[in-house]
């Protein structure tokens, strides 16, 4: 009698702990910084609310600060990746930078949009971190096709966007895995020639980083390719595939 009681109160407290809610797994975060020391985009506001929507379609969490107080090593400790979404200028200081590299080097991961490349001229390291640096736009916005890549190889058909086409100081392929490159030759003003990258990713310094010069007008946050584009950014910085 005494070993049934035995197995009946065993059998219970199985059942019992079977039973009870597993603690939750906190969701990893990202971090979205929007801040500008220079221009700064009308479209920030809509970049910041898509990027955020997107991160929590991915399953992640997502804060959005301006505040470069955000960048310590402690509570950087608390994300996947780190977005510089349409920055510009001179946005961390010194022990902020360091912060930032740190981060990196742990294996956390970076995501750059448009004006990322227009931020941070004096910190060689953010430069070879982004891929490349903007120097010029054609005026206004002008409507191209989007090639996307994969190994120096297209990947998938051509798609149309109306943006902000960003020339950039130098070509980044060869130094990162370029992932789309626009047409020169239905718009006015690019200065690349015949291979303008505008997206492309690389692991770097113990981290990942992802760029796309897309995303100066806010109806490109409204765009399926584009936002796809996004998604698969978002997907290889935070190390949810290899595949940008």
């Amino acid at each position: 009698m005494n070993a049934f009681r035995a197995a009946l109160s065993a059998f219970l407290l199985a059942g019992l702990l079977a039973a009870a809610p597993l603690a939750a797994t906190p969701p990893e975060r990202v971090l979205v910084f929007t801040k500008t020391a220079k221009f700064r985009h009308e479209a920030i506001p809509v970049a910041a609310t898509t990027l955020q929507r997107l991160v929590m379609e991915e399953g992640m969490a997502a804060d959005h600060t301006e505040d470069a107080g955000a960048f310590t090593p402690e509570n950087l400790a608390r994300y996947r990746v780190v977005v510089f979404a349409s920055t510009t200028g001179d946005v961390l200081d010194d022990a902020q930078q360091a912060a930032l590299e740190a981060f990196v080097r742990k294996g956390g991961g970076f995501i750059g949009v448009h004006a990322a490349a227009d931020t941070e001229y004096d910190w060689p390291w953010y430069g070879q971190l982004v891929g490349a640096y903007f120097q010029n736009h054609p005026p206004g916005l002008q409507s191209t096709q989007v090639q996307p890549e994969q190994d120096g190889k297209p990947r998938g058909p051509r798609w149309p966007i109306t943006d902000e086409l960003y020339n950039y100081r130098a070509n980044p392929r060869g130094q990162v895995q370029v992932i789309a490159t626009v047409d020169e030759r239905v718009y006015d003003g690019g200065t690349m020639g015949a291979d303008h990258p505008i997206a492309w990713c690389h692991a770097f310094d113990g981290g990942r980083s992802w760029y796309t010069g897309l995303g100066h007008e806010a109806a490109v946050y409204a765009d399926a390719n584009f936002i796809a584009q996004l998604k698969r950014g978002l997907r290889y910085a935070s190390r949810h595939t290899d595949d940008c």
